[in-house]
This record gives structure tokens, C-alpha cells and sequence, in this order.
């Protein structure tokens, strides 16, 4: 069947009250930037709900599309009628329950009428489009408590619109309507993670990566475009920042404690990040930090580097384990590009022992060998801010070393 339109609802927005209408705005924007290889889509906006008008596109590539909407709780192919003639109502009904695959052996009607002026109530309307069904469909029967299908008719002033599949979206807040956060993005499987699921609470991210070339290889450095560009497929593109950090960890192996190296290298990300946030309008830094996965994710390490820096830390992580975490990575496809065997900077210089319960003092202390503000402002200014896109394969570097 050719479907002329998509009802898409969206769950917690409908909470926002005096807020809904900005929070609805910024799902319409995003939903056009999702759709922009599809022109002719237009966005309907009535109370409560969204519209989109195909105008001709095709159903099934606008929906993989609205599928990585945030803010989308659900949306339904959708029968368009201009007319409200009982016959023409009942027989387009039949036949959008007919597209159902496998065929449902049970089914509800549930008529709404925004329309009052349609001359059928709601309650007389469930039972003339249910028994038109029953009376020209085979092996079914209504179960108005657990149907295995839900036949929903809309009546409302610009027409009538029947639907009766529901397919998930993405849920949460749209992208945009929550301010920006800077992700901490490494190569593994836990930041993409936590910077998708940053994006879902309605925040716009943008990627800052450390690159310790040589010691890091170029391949490292791809994997990580390659995983923001996953990344942007469910924010329609964002700015992934490559920090320059070679001479950082260089000065650190020289004149800095072994077993603190990993503390004193994470305060200097996070100090850089906070650079970047400052320049860049971010309010917060996102990173993929687990509680006691590794040495620098205790309690008492993540105290210590959060003492280097003023900005608010977000780990959505934070409680979960690595299986709930690697579940999320495959769900959003981020999985196999994450286990790819390339280095990244967290993985160089890895002291047998690193300090589990780090002091911020000590940290200081042994930070006083270094010319902090030197490093980090040289880093800053060779930072490479590339602009991604998902389904761009080729993007411009421009080469800092």
C-alpha cells in the first residue's frame, strides 16, 4: 500500500507544558535536517502530535530516517482521507488492516474525533468500522482488551487519518533542545555510547579527540572519524576536535611519577576540554566512565581529575557494566568499529601500577614539573576541527603536526 502520510508521536514532550512548543520546534527542525534527501516531505504540526506529508517520497527510507530522530517515542504509516463518507472510511480502514504482516487473528478499533462536527460519535464509529471488517475478513475476531492489532481512525477537520502499525523510535529529548556538551571521544566502545546516550537527554555534542602521533597511527585517528560519523547519523552532523597531545604525554613520562601518569594525563584532557568548551559555548564535558572498570574510573581517581577543571562532568555510564554498555554499542552500530585493533593515546605508556586512589595534592604536586599553561595552550591552538556528516565518506584534514 502507498502511504501518503506518517503520524509521529512523541512521549515526555507532551510533559513540557509551557516549554512544549520550543522542545516541538526543535523536533520539527531536526526532522527536516534528517530528511533533506527527501524535498517533497512536509511537516504538519497539530496539538499533540506530528504530521509528515510524502508528497510522493518513499515510506520505508523516510522511516530508517525517523527511526534516529531523538524525540520521536513512536510513528505509524498513515491512510490519508479528504472525504468523510462512512463507505470510503470503512473499506480504506479494511484495507490498511490487509498490509498488516503476519495477519493478525485479533484486532480493536479505537475511533477519535477531534471533529465534532462528524455526525458519528467515537463509540458508534468503533462498531460500523469493526463489524465492516469482521464482515469482509476471515479467521479474525475483536479483543478490545490484549488485540493483537489496533486499528486507529482519526477524524479530524482537514480529513480523515487511519493507521494501525507502530514502529519505535528513538524516545527522549530532540537534539538541540538541551544545550551542548563536549564528548571525551576515544576509540573504544564506552564513549560513542555515552555520547549517544548524551544526545538522547536532547544535548548536541561535539567530539574532542587526543592524537599522540607517531605513537598513535593514522589508522587510530580514522577510527575515530569513522565513529563520529556513526555518531552523527542520530544528530545530523557535528564537530569532532583532534587535540594534538604528543608533547603532553611526553613531558608527563619524563618528569612525572609512573604510577600517577594516567591521573596527570587525564586532568590535562580534561583541562583542554574545558578550553574547548569555553571556546565553543558547551556548558558540560561527556565522557565513557564506568565506576571501578579501570584504575582512573575510581571513585577517588575521578575526584582528582575533576579537581583540575570548574565545567560539570556528564558519565550516562556510570552505573552500567560492560555488557549493558557493549549491548547499547551494537544497537546503535557502533560496536565493530570500536573493537577495530588500532591504538589510541589511553592505551600508550600504561604504568604496571597505576594509583588507584589518587590525591588531588599529589597530583599537583608532581604537575609542578610541568609548564602546564604552556602545554595546554599549545595544544588548544593546534587542535583540527573537522565538520562530519554520516554518509560522507571523504573529509578534508588539515595536517597540525
Amino acid at each position: 500500500m502507498q502511504y501518503e502520510h506518517i503520524l509521529i508521536r512523541y512521549g515526555e514532550l507532551a510533559l513540557k507544558k509551557r516549554n512544549r512548543g520550543d522542545f516541538e520546534a526543535q523536533l520539527v527542525r531536526n526532522i527536516k535536517k534528517s530528511l533533506q534527501a527527501h524535498p517533497n516531505v512536509q511537516v504538519e504540526r497539530v496539538y499533540g502530535r506530528l504530521y509528515l506529508a510524502l508528497n510522493g517520497e518513499p515510506y520505508e527510507q523516510v522511516a530508517e530516517k525517523l527511526k534516529k530522530v531523538f524525540g520521536i517515542y513512536s510513528f505509524s504509516p498513515t491512510r490519508f482521507l479528504k472525504t468523510f463518507e462512512l463507505e470510503t472510511i470503512q473499506q480504506a480502514a479494511l484495507e490498511v488492516l490487509r498490509d498488516v504482516e503476519p495477519v493478525p487473528r485479533t484486532f480493536k478499533v479505537t475511533v477519535k474525533r477531534p471533529n465534532k462536527q462528524f455526525p458519528y460519535r467515537s463509540q458508534e464509529m468503533n462498531h460500523l468500522v469493526g463489524s465492516y471488517i469482521l464482515r469482509n475478513t476471515e479467521n479474525i475476531k475483536v479483543d478490545v482488551h490484549h488485540p493483537e492489532v489496533e486499528l486507529v481512525v482519526e477524524i479530524r477537520i482537514e480529513g480523515v487519518f487511519i493507521s494501525c502499525r507502530t514502529i519505535r523510535g528513538m524516545g527522549g529529548l530532540p537534539t538541540g533542545s538541551s544545550g551542548k556538551a563536549m564528548l571525551m571521544l576515544s576509540g573504544g566502545i564506552d564513549s560513542p555510547v555515552a555520547g549517544w546516550m548524551t544526545m538522547k537527554r536532547g544535548v548536541r555534542i561535539e567530539g574532542v579527540h587526543f592524537h599522540s602521533y607517531p605513537f598513535t597511527s593514522e589508522r587510530a585517528k580514522q577510527k575515530v572519524i569513522d565513529l563520529a560519523r556513526i555518531l552523527s547519523q542520530y544528530s545530523g552532523g557535528m564537530k569532532l576536535h583532534i587535540v594534538p597531545f604528543t608533547e603532553i604525554q611526553t613531558q608527563i613520562r619524563q618528569h612525572c611519577p609512573e604510577h600517577y601518569m594516567i591521573t596527570i594525563m587525564r586532568r590535562f584532557m580534561m583541562r583542554i576540554t574545558e578550553r574547548l568548551a569555553q571556546k565553543h559555548g558547551a556548558l558540560a564535558i561527556a565522557t565513557g566512565e564506568s565506576l571501578g572498570q579501570v584504575a582512573s574510573q575510581t571513585m577517588e581517581s575521578m575526584y582528582t581529575i575533576n579537581s583540575a577543571i570548574h565545567t560539570p562532568v556528564i558519565r550516562p555510564l556510570i552505573a552500567m557494566d560492560k555488557e549493558e554498555i557493549m549491548a547499547i554499542s551494537r544497537r546503535i552500530g557502533t560496536y565493530e568499529t570500536s573493537i577495530l585493533p588500532y591504538e589510541d593515546c589511553c592505551t600508550i605508556f600504561v604504568p604496571k601500577s597505576p594509583v588507584t586512589k589518587p590525591k588531588p595534592e599529589q597530583a599537583e604536586k608532581f604537575e609542578r614539573a610541568l609548564d602546564v599553561e604552556r602545554l595546554i595552550e599549545e595544544a588548544v591552538n593546534g587542535v583540527e576541527t573537522i565538520w562530519i556528516e554520516f554518509g560522507d565518506e571523504k573529509v578534508e584534514h588539515q595536517n597540525f603536526f
